[in-house]
C-alpha cells in the first residue's frame, strides 16, 4: 500500500523513517502499511501483544497513558512525526505495558515487528538507529517524572501545549479543559484556572473542544524547559529527527 504524506523523495512524512540510510530504509519499505488512524483510536492497551510498530506522519500524534487507581489516565509522553511507537527494540512480541492511543488523528504508516526484527538482523545501522530512538524515548518518560514532581499546572500545561505544536506544526490544539485535566493528572478547576489566566493575557484563545495558540513567544515563556532538555538530548543523539520550532 502507498505510503501517506511523502515528502520529495517518496518516503513516508516521518522524521525517523526519512533519516535512514538508502539500503537501510530498502529493508523496510517494502514492508510499510498505510493505515490512517482517527482521533482518540486506541493502539494498544496494557497487556497486548505487540505486534505492529505504528509510525506518526505529518500532524498525527500519539500519547501514552498510564492508568492509576482512581480510574485516570496520566499522560507520560507523546510521540509524532519523530518516532514511532510498539516494538521498537522488542525483538520479538511482547505485552503492551500502558495505553497508547491517537491523540491526533491523520496518516500513519505500521511495520510488523517481525519484519522489523529481519530487518534489523541484517543491519547493524538500522539496530542502532532504533536503539538510539529507544534512548530518546526514555529519556521523554524521566524527564516526564522530573516535570509532573516539580513544575507549576501553569508550566505542565504551557510545556504540553508547545509540545503538541511542534509536532503538529498547527496553531490549533484540539483539546478540552477535561483532556487536559486528566492528562495532567490534576482536577479540571485547576487547569481551567490556567487557560483563563492565558486567555486574559492574549496568549490563548478558544473555542468548542480545541484551543488556539495567539501568542507563542509568550507560551514558551511560561512553559519549563522540559521540552528543550528532551530537544537537546534528542540533537544528541538521533540530530534532526525531532520536528523544528515552530
Amino acid at each position: 500500500m502507498g505510503a501517506p504524506c511523502t515528502g520529495r523523495d517518496d518516503r513516508p512524512d516521518n522524521n525517523l523513517l526519512r533519516t535512514l540510510r538508502e539500503a537501510d530504509y530498502a529493508l523496510v519499505g517494502p514492508y510499510l502499511e498505510s493505515a490512517a488512524q482517527p482521533g482518540n483510536q486506541l493502539l494498544y492497551s496494557p497487556g497486548d501483544n505487540v505486534e505492529l510498530v505504528h509510525f506518526p506522519c505529518g500532524p498525527s500524534l500519539v500519547s501514552y497513558l498510564v492508568a492509576n487507581e482512581d480510574g485516570r489516565d496520566v499522560e507520560t509522553i507523546l510521540v509524532g512525526r519523530e518516532g514511532a511507537v510498539g516494538g521498537i527494540v522488542s525483538q520479538g512480541h511482547l505485552p503492551a505495558y500502558c495505553r497508547i492511543v491517537v491523540k491526533y488523528g491523520g496518516p500513519f504508516v505500521r511495520l510488523r515487528v517481525v519484519q522489523l526484527e529481519a530487518a534489523k538482523a541484517q543491519s547493524l545501522t538500522l539496530r542502532y538507529l532504533f536503539a538510539r530512538y529507544a534512548d530518546c524515548l526514555i529519556a521523554q518518560v524521566f524527564q516526564s517524572t522530573a516535570c509532573n514532581a516539580v513544575h507549576s499546572i501553569e508550566q505542565r500545561t504551557a510545556k504540553w501545549i508547545v509540545s503538541a505544536l511542534e509536532r503538529t506544526g498547527d496553531s490549533v490544539v484540539p483539546l478540552t479543559h477535561e483532556q487536559l485535566s486528566t492528562m495532567l493528572g490534576v482536577g479540571r478547576s485547576y487547569t481551567s484556572r490556567v487557560i483563563q489566566g492565558f486567555k486574559a493575557e492574549g496568549i490563548l484563545a478558544t473555542r468548542r473542544g480545541a484551543v488556539t495558540v495567539r501568542d507563542i513567544d509568550a507560551l514558551k515563556a511560561r512553559a519549563c524547559l522540559c521540552n528543550e532538555a528532551v530537544k537537546s538530548h534528542f540533537e544528541s543523539v538521533l540530530r534532526g529527527v525531532y520536528p523544528v520550532e515552530v
